[in-house]
Parts: C-alpha cells; sequence; structure tokens
C-alpha cells in the first residue's frame, strides 16, 4: 500500500470512529433524556396529573365533576365529594385510607397508584368542594 493510500485509508478510519463516538454519546443522552423524563411524571397510572388519575380511576362511579349523579353511582352508593358539609367533616387521612384501602363497594388502590399519587388525589378530591 503506497503512502497516499494509507494515509486516505487512515483518514476513513479517522471518519468512522467519530461517527461511532458520536452514535454512542446520542444513545446514551437519549436513555439518559428517558430516564430523567420517567422520573419526573408522577405516575404509571395514565397521564400523571391527578385529574388524570381521578378521570381514569374515580370518575366513573364519582362522576368527573364529583357529584355522584350518574346511575352507576347512585346505584353503587358513591359519596358526593362536592358536598361541603361531607368535606368538613372527614380527615385527609381517612379519605387517603379509603383511596388506599376501599370503602364498601369502592375497591382499594394501593397495589395501582403510589402513595404521592394517592396524597394527590386527596388534594384533588378537597378541590372538588362546592
Amino acid at each position: 500500500m503506497s503512502r497516499k493510500q494509507r494515509e486516505v485509508y487512515e483518514v476513513k478510519q479517522t471518519g468512522k470512529k467519530r461517527i461511532v463516538c458520536i452514535t454512542i454519546i446520542f444513545v446514551i443522552g437519549l436513555a439518559i433524556a428517558a430516564s430523567m423524563s420517567r422520573a419526573a411524571s408522577p405516575s404509571s397510572a395514565g397521564g400523571g396529573d391527578a385529574k388524570s388519575v381521578y378521570n381514569s380511576k374515580c370518575a366513573s362511579c364519582h362522576g368527573r365533576d364529583g357529584r355522584a349523579k350518574s346511575m352507576h353511582a347512585k346505584h353503587g352508593k358513591a359519596r358526593d365529594l362536592t358536598n361541603a358539609e361531607w368535606q368538613d367533616g372527614v380527615s385527609d387521612e381517612r379519605i387517603y385510607n379509603s383511596i388506599s384501602n376501599g370503602k364498601g363497594k369502592m375497591p382499594g388502590f394501593k397495589k395501582k397508584l403510589s402513595d404521592a399519587q394517592m396524597d394527590e388525589l386527596v388534594s384533588y378530591v378537597r378541590r372538588l368542594r362546592r
């Protein structure tokens, strides 16, 4: 191999090495960004914020507005979460325990929701007050 051919070969090899290094750095960057994104989102319940968790887990019985006015809610005797009298008489701990362990016909969600998600739901239920 002549000197000129060797130089061309070395330049090609150096270019290939750069491409491989850049690709590896890019893939690592994507992996880090994805893991940070997952860590920042509060849940695996389909959306993250308390409203989406409420809508996916609670609204079918308590209604999207929390008033439990549907036939399904009345049949299951779901509580009206907007009722000021009930809101005044119940502690955050009791609401949390009902979400976690269930109550009556309501199933518990401790195996499906994180503690943080249940805390967020307690706050969300408090904001439903009328």
